[in-house]
């Protein structure tokens, strides 16, 4: 009975694997038995089924990579739920080894300028570091309809105009779609050549029959290669596609930029290697409000990291603002309580925006904390001071944060911003018009002093603001005489009252550069 066993799950491996048997056993007879088992054995030897054995599946995670042999509902690596893909692996199979490689000394290399070709947007080139650079791969992702089709056909028409043969991929659109959007945008033709392939074999055999200087493939999820069983838009088939596209990219020096959908977490469709493959990341967020669109560098092996640039969504395509600051400022209330300016630094370019908050008193046994732009801990923390340190009565209101534009803040020298917005709107006492705010707050009151608080002064400067509340260690690095700014220092959070930054003490001050201690 147990070799019985034995035989009718092997069978059943290979009725699987799509292998047929002839040789039919009968009860009983013991000849025809025999022959079966020789029929396993013969077929078990065969190239095939040794193809069908080295198979296997496995299950990686789509956002750290890691790789198991079961399907679990939350990955050991990262911790995050239903993100383990299943794909097909080989046992065995490795890559062919390429061509032995030495080392070399480093004083024998020379070194490069990375042949940058600036695309001509101003905007654009200051988030990729002064343009695109042969060899590398960018990875520009979005929302759908954000306009980053329309974005990369204003990249490859200034690419042209610098002197660079063109090649869009789309795998989601046909010629005539992308020819009708490069007519609509006004952008050359020249040298301009398009596919719409999904085969990645493909588009790598027309890039080496051509003499391209730019490739686009809009969008990497709709690429597949042959070689790989499981769908396109999957784990294993995104990053192969991408891998071997910057394999590509290298050898035959041009630059690569690959369009990336984002999850409804604003992240990155496809697994979190995909990050690593690339050499630049950038993200396209909008406001919808009023249509602007902000280009954000999430990496940047060839620049500054967090440098943003802002355009503006108009019927010719993308238009670029050039004084960011003056877009993001536009609209905001002269004297409404609960709003103060903040001189952010996104990479190595300072911008003003308005941080918005309301305070409202709460009807629930348990007060909302609500923030957009910013981090929600963040602002838990910072109202948790307030109310320890300067005695605001917080514990029953609800508290509402907003970055007005749809910036996203993430450095700490947002902290006295946001305070004072919240004092502003708890005392229903709107900030002085003419005043910006930086500085990071720290868990005992403390105000800390935070990184390029020249070029954040210089900003507000250009902006026509008159004063400037920063930390007292930032100080040394503001001239105090250098125009009409006054720079303020305060070295706790006790400090704001007496400021007169706020309606009805603007002439309680008589020396606001060095605020005495709070009782």
């Amino acid at each position: 009975k147990s070799m019985l066993d034995v035989e009718n799950h092997a069978s059943a491996r290979l009725r699987r694997s799509s292998l047929i048997c002839t040789t039919i056993w009968r009860p009983g007879s013991g000849g025809k038995r025999s022959c079966r088992w020789a029929a396993l054995r013969e077929s078990a030897t065969s190239p095939m089924l040794d193809a069908v054995a080295r198979q296997r599946i496995q299950y990686r995670c789509a956002h750290c990579g890691r790789v198991e042999p079961k399907w679990l509902g939350v990955c050991p690596g990262c911790g995050n739920w239903n993100t383990l893909e299943q794909e097909s692996a080989v046992r065995g199979s490795a890559e062919r080894p390429g061509s032995a490689s030495r080392p070399i000394p480093a004083s024998r290399i020379q070194p490069s300028d990375n042949d940058r070709t600036p695309v001509g947007i101003a905007e654009l080139d200051r988030v990729l570091g002064g343009g695109l650079v042969c060899g590398s791969a960018v990875l520009l992702g979005g929302e759908p309809g954000i306009g980053k089709s329309t974005l990369l056909i204003q990249v490859c028409d200034g690419a042209q105009r610098a002197g660079l043969d063109c090649l869009y991929v789309s795998g989601e659109e046909s010629p005539s779609q992308v020819r009708q959007r490069a007519d609509r945008l006004g952008a050359a033709l020249d040298r301009l050549h398009l596919l719409a392939e999904t085969d990645c074999e493909q588009v790598i055999g027309a890039v080496r029959e051509g003499r391209f200087g730019l490739l686009v493939i809009d969008s990497i999820q709709t690429l597949r290669c042959p070689d790989l069983p499981s769908a396109p838009g999957s784990v294993a088939q995104v990053r192969e596609s991408a891998s071997r596209l910057s394999d590509l990219a290298r050898q035959a020096k041009l630059a690569l930029v690959l369009i990336g959908h984002v999850t409804k977490e604003g992240t990155l469709a496809g697994p979190r290697t995909l990050e690593h493959l690339v050499d630049t990341v950038l993200y396209f967020e909008a406001d919808a409000g009023r249509g602007l669109r902000v280009v954000r560098a999430h990496k940047n092996r060839h620049g500054a990291a967090s440098e943003i640039g802002v355009f503006e969504m108009t019927g010719r395509g993308l238009v670029e603002l050039p004084n960011p600051s003056a877009a993001f400022l536009a609209d905001r209330p002269s004297a409404a309580a609960g709003s103060a300016v903040f001189a952010a630094l996104r990479g190595s370019r300072p911008i003003l925006v308005e941080v918005q908050a309301l305070v409202s008193p709460s009807p629930a046994a348990l007060p909302r904390r609500t923030a957009l732009g910013c981090d929600p801990m963040r602002v838990a923390l910072l109202a948790a001071v307030l109310e320890r340190r300067l005695g605001l009565p917080l514990a029953g209101c609800d508290l509402f944060l907003n970055v007005a534009g749809g910036l996203r803040l993430d450095e700490p020298a947002a902290d006295l911003a946001i305070c004072l917005a919240i004092l502003s709107s708890q005392r229903d006492r709107p900030v002085r018009p003419q005043a910006a705010v930086f500085g990071e707050v720290g868990l005992s009151g403390e105000i800390r002093s935070v990184p390029a608080a020249a070029a954040r002064a210089a900003e507000s400067l250009r902006m026509g603001f008159d004063y400037l509340l920063l930390p007292e260690g930032n100080l040394e690095q503001v001239p105090a005489g250098g125009g009409p700014l006054r720079p303020v220092g305060l070295s706790s959070v006790g400090q704001l009252d007496e400021t007169g930054l706020l309606a009805e003490g603007l002439a309680a001050a008589e020396h606001p550069a060095r605020p005495g201690a709070a009782s």
